[in-house]
């Protein structure tokens, strides 16, 4: 019995080996590959402020757009900074370029704990505003406050991507004396953009032996100026120069035209605006005005700007736009260089910014301001800006120019009378040429020197 078990048993043994013998074996599953550990990504919020209503809401926009324009061209880079990656929100503010809602809109951006600040557009909301960013430690780039005082302060944290008042009167007061006036007239909208533009090129007027028969005041809401340009008629002014923005620019030189005043026109960045063209009309031509930089035509970066911001925006440019750009690319890029969002890493770095920005060069000197800020000159014409010069600036930019102008000049006398004055016009070409060899080998002579 036991050994007919046995016999079963071994039977039964057998049986399963050859089954487990005939059974497919079956690979051991391949473990999936790790998933790849993403990095984390990071919010860096920027300020922009910025009349968003009101008279000057138009250039407002202006800024703004430019702002956008370059925050989203920063977050299609796929920027890594400090390990993350970095995504770039704008938060906008509106002071309507009131002074005392300047101050609230910085605190409710120092609030927000923003990594830095673009703007603001007016000197008048700039400088109270500059106080509270630096008491917050807080970068601010300003694209177009021009009043000295801006960067007077000591505030380690304010900087502007633009020539200065000063550098703008001396350089409109110098160029008043080349046009032959002998006298003027000067008003101002007492904020401190327009009375400062006023008072320095009051100072390089006189300097330049123009008398000042005349100062009048308005405001930056005021619309009807009969009554200051009725005392000013009587003084009889070679020319009459306006501190102020284009809301109040316009009107004026119609209404100096209707009063029958002879004298030109003169401003500085404020009414260089097609709005100015437009509130002025027929009356505005043949007037003059200025803006710090180069023209964009002149720049490297210029023309590319112009038609990738027309083609974003479906409008021209008003005013600040590219420094509104370029100041927001400059935060960016010492951002890179420090390898951090943080304002206490990268503040340092802003002082040491030397790029190439849409609107030129950018490097500051001590007081955060533009170094060689140039200033160009343009008349009205045909309902057009037409470039008349270019002044001030570094001896490179000033011979670049040069040559720019030579070039010009040689494509028209082509055009126009032959052989010989292309020749002459090939010659200015090479003395401009020249000039841009030794205003580098001076800049190089000094370098060594320093």
């Amino acid at each position: 019995m036991q050994a007919k078990l046995s016999a079963v048993a071994l039977s039964v043994i057998a049986a399963f080996a050859l089954s487990a013998c005939g059974k497919k074996e079956e690979p051991a599953p391949v473990a999936a590959p790790a998933a790849p550990i993403s990095k984390p990504e990071v919010v860096v919020k920027l300020g922009h402020v910025a009349p968003m209503t009101g008279p000057q809401a138009h250039l407002g926009k202006d800024n703004e757009s430019g702002a956008v324009l370059a925050i989203e061209e920063l977050n299609a880079q796929g920027l890594e900074i400090g390990g993350a990656k970095v995504k770039f929100e704008l938060l906008s503010e509106d002071d309507q370029a009131d002074p005392k809602q300047g101050t609230i809109v910085a605190q409710k951006l120092v609030d927000a704990k923003v990594n830095g600040v673009v703007g603001h557009l007016n000197s008048g909301t700039t400088i109270p505003a500059s106080k509270l960013y630096f008491d917050a430690g807080m970068p601010q780039v300003s694209p177009s406050a021009t009043n000295p005082k801006y960067t007077q302060q000591g505030f380690n944290t304010a900087f502007r991507v633009m020539a200065n008042d000063i550098q703008q009167g001396k350089i409109l007061g110098e160029f008043a004396a080349k046009q032959g006036a002998k006298s003027v007239a000067i008003i101002d909208d007492r904020t401190a953009y327009g009375q400062g533009l006023a008072d320095e090129f009051r100072k390089a007027a006189e300097a330049a032996g123009i008398k000042v028969v005349a100062n009048e005041y308005t405001n930056d809401k005021a619309t009807d100026f009969k009554a200051i340009l009725t005392k000013i008629k009587s003084k009889k002014a070679d020319l009459v120069f306006y501190g102020g923005m284009d809301a109040q620019g316009g009107p004026m030189v119609k209404q100096m035209k209707d009063l029958g005043i002879k004298a030109k026109f003169l401003g500085g960045d404020g009414v260089c605006t097609p709005e100015f063209m437009k509130l002025g009309g027929p009356a505005a031509d043949g007037e003059y005005c200025s803006l710090p930089g180069m023209p964009l035509e002149q720049l490297a970066k210029g023309p590319a700007f112009k038609q990738k911001f027309n083609a974003k925006f479906g409008y021209e440019i008003q005013l600040y736009a590219p420094n509104v750009y370029d100041a927001v690319m400059v935060i960016a890029d010492s951002m890179k260089r420090a390898d951090s969002i943080e304002a206490a890493k990268y503040l340092p770095e802003i002082a040491k910014t030397n790029m190439e920005g849409v609107s030129g060069k950018i490097e500051f000197d001590q007081f955060g301001d533009l170094k060689g800020g140039a200033i160009t000159v343009y008349q009205y014409q045909g309902g057009k800006l037409n470039y008349v010069e270019t002044l001030g600036g570094s001896p490179v930019a000033a011979a670049v120019a040069e040559v720019k102008e030579a070039a010009q000049a040689v494509a028209g006398a082509a055009g126009a009378v032959g052989a010989d004055a292309v020749k002459a016009g090939a010659e200015a070409v090479k003395a401009g040429a020249e000039a841009v060899k030794g205003a580098a080998d001076a800049a190089k002579a000094a370098a060594e020197k320093k």
